[in-house]
């Protein structure tokens, strides 16, 4: 299944493919490589349109207020204790999962609850693995508290090729665990800040997917 957030894409993508192949019988010479060419480019960027915004089914069926579920696809890149200064104000328990081009971009919720902070951040775009990248780029900030009083906070932030972050969320609304959090176009990290002395059950470089592995339990 393909993302809604790619729609406006894939009609720019397959108009000047359908045009450009028209275009292939009126034109002759070196017009006719150039036009090949263009096709060639347009074929490509939509093949990687549809790998990059490809959205795959992945209903948690089981709802479980003891799982913490991975927020995103990619690479598990930092594990560590570290002030959060934006909210909670003090130390916690980050875990970062980067995402590259090739994961799938739509960032999911991975715990039940009700959302006490919604935030959007206009900033820079640096490489999403740089330091300072969880304060200076492009992001977004939510807060989700359980029912038992329990917060997670969840960043989006967008890389060095990532211009737009979606995000779904507002303020007093009521999320499930895997429901959609919002999507962020073309590279780029999504930060879990958690109550120090939480069970982390993943590792650094591993590899996960949102709505199916736990990063941690409570």
């Amino acid at each position: 299944m393909l993302h809604k957030e790619g729609k406006s894409i894939f009609i720019i993508l397959i108009g000047g493919l359908i045009l450009s192949l028209w275009g292939l019988g009126s034109v002759v010479g070196v017009w006719l490589y150039v036009l090949w060419v263009v096709v060639a480019v347009l074929l490509f960027l939509l093949i990687f349109s549809i790998q990059f915004f490809r959205n795959p089914k992945r209903p948690i069926e089981t709802i479980d207020d003891s799982k913490i579920y991975a927020s995103a696809d990619g690479k598990v890149v930092v594990i560590e204790e570290t002030m959060e200064p934006e909210y909670f104000k003090d130390k916690r328990l980050q875990v970062s999962i980067f995402m590259s081009p090739l994961n799938v971009h739509a960032n999911r919720v991975p715990v039940s609850g009700t959302v006490n902070y919604a935030k959007y951040h206009k900033g820079k775009y640096l490489v999403a693995w740089h330091p300072k990248s969880s304060t200076e780029n492009e992001r977004t900030t939510t807060v989700i508290r359980t029912k038992d009083g329990k917060e997670i906070l969840v960043r989006q932030i967008a890389g060095a090729m990532a211009r737009r972050i979606k995000h779904y969320m507002s303020e007093g609304q009521s999320v499930q665990q895997g429901d959609e959090l919002g999507f962020i176009k073309f590279g780029s990290r999504s930060d879990i800040f958690l109550p120090l002395g939480t069970e982390v059950t993943v590792a650094l470089d591993q590899m996960v997917k949102g709505n199916i592995d736990v990063i941690a339990n409570w």
